[in-house]
């Protein structure tokens, strides 16, 4: 599913946190919005979500208009820096959440876990709880958990910021071969410069609620546009 951004601005009381947003991702491209804290990119994020509601401007899914749209309605899987697990469910039981919601039946509630299991090998830890596993574990339940709804698009919201740089860069490798198999669009949120230029298909950098700099890796840092892209990347 395509994601087109029309001038979206969002203001919290008298703080701008979007102002003027315009960007297109097409169907299946993985995208990281880079930038300073409070930048805007986190506040993007929740709204394509539907969480937050631009004050103007509209969001589209392919040809949808997503503003009107409820969370429910947008087919969006979001993963969080905190995991989010229910902490009294198995592993098993917290990828089957969301089926269940759905009233799935129970073999293809089966179906689709084990299935899930295996894309996040994790299928030795079917029977585990959350309290059981490691950080990078506990991540992967989350993607995994976020996928058993067959979303079009998925939100990560700095997935990898509570985890250590090792784990960090084992699981960015891993979301990058995962995404390739999926058809998913995903956007990602990330401190992380070389995070965002080692994993994503396109770079949004922001600035102040305003998007500095859009392009490859390769473009942002053969080509930056500014003095501010400079500077924000290290060079």
């Amino acid at each position: 599913m395509s994601i087109l951004i029309e001038n979206v601005s969002k203001n919290f009381g008298n703080v701008t946190r979007l102002s003027k947003i315009n960007l297109e991702i097409p169907t299946g491209n993985l995208v990281a919005l880079l930038g300073p804290s409070g930048s805007g990119k986190s506040t993007l994020l929740r709204t394509i979500a539907g969480f937050e509601k631009p004050d103007y401007g509209r969001i589209w899914f392919t040809n949808k208009n997503s503003t009107v749209l409820s969370i429910q309605q947008r087919q969006i899987g979001f993963v969080f820096q905190e995991y989010a697990l229910f902490p009294k469910m198995t592993i098993s039981e917290n990828i089957a959440f969301g089926l269940k919601i759905q009233q799935k039946s129970m073999e293809e509630i089966r179906k689709q876990v084990t299935e899930l299991l295996k894309l996040t090998q994790l299928e030795n830890f079917s029977k585990f709880y959350p309290y059981q596993l490691s950080g990078g574990q506990k991540q992967r339940v989350a993607f995994a958990r976020a996928l058993a709804i067959e979303p079009k698009i998925l939100l990560l919201d700095e997935p990898f910021g509570a985890l250590d740089i090792k784990v960090r860069k084992n699981l960015r490798i891993w979301l990058r071969h995962l995404h390739e198999k999926l058809p998913v669009t995903s956007i990602f949120v990330t401190h992380d410069i070389h995070e965002a230029m080692e994993i994503s298909d396109e770079v949004v950098i922001f600035r102040d609620g305003c998007i500095e700099q859009f392009g490859s890796p390769q473009e942002i840092y053969e080509h930056p546009s500014s003095s501010f892209v400079k500077n924000f990347i290290g060079i």
